[in-house]
């Protein structure tokens, strides 16, 4: 590996898989001897932990506006408390979750994507997206009765939309994350292997 790290981040639709494909992508990462870590958004700074109590689990959803806003302070300090610092050891963050998810989840409730490239202005670019991509209809089934106010049917379609959307454009690599775990977890490992070894 470089001096610099590699900055690498799962995105997909809530209830599709991600949070347990980071984690597993960062135990076989460190199996492989690299230094990996994981870590999330809404990160664990106050600012996400407020995304955490007041907006995500409220009886109602505030404004798409004021979520991007939201988002966007927090993932400020999550990349100057924990993506950059990491990365300037050599080290292969993983994110569960990044900016692609405010432009999906803000986008799709009629945000302009351009204004939520400009307040992320800040965001350090990842050197591999991965949006592992699952059926609204199927995530919908899995996700828990205590749902967040984005985990509804209508609203993980329109995310998946610009999720789409992202991919075409080449932000995002797709992985189909209708297999097993295993099938997925070994078609992102092979991801960012090839990206790896690409690297050099």
């Amino acid at each position: 590996m470089r001096a610099k790290g590699v900055f690498i981040c799962v995105e997909g639709l809530d209830g599709c898989g991600k949070s347990t494909q980071a984690r597993l992508l960062v135990g076989r990462l460190r199996k492989m001897g690299l230094p990996a870590v994981y870590t999330a958004e809404p990160s664990r700074g106050k600012v996400g932990l407020f995304i955490r109590r007041h907006c995500l689990h409220g009886a109602e959803r505030v404004s798409p506006f004021v979520e991007a806003l939201l988002f966007a302070a927090d993932r400020f300090e999550h990349v100057e408390r924990e993506v950059k610092p990491s990365l300037n050891v050599g080290k292969v963050v993983v994110s569960d979750r990044y900016v692609y998810s405010s432009m999906a989840y803000q986008g799709a409730a009629g945000v302009d994507l351009d204004w939520i490239a400009r307040i992320n202005v800040h965001a350090v670019r990842p050197d591999l997206a991965l949006f592992l991509d699952v059926e609204p209809a199927v995530v919908v089934t899995r996700l828990k009765r205590k749902r967040s106010v984005m985990e509804n049917l209508e609203t993980q379609r329109k995310v998946r939309r610009v999720y789409m959307r992202l991919m075409e454009r080449g932000d995002l690599i797709r992985v189909n994350g209708n297999k097993s775990k295993s099938e997925v977890a070994d078609a992102i490992l092979k991801s960012v292997k090839k990206f790896l070894a690409e690297r050099g």
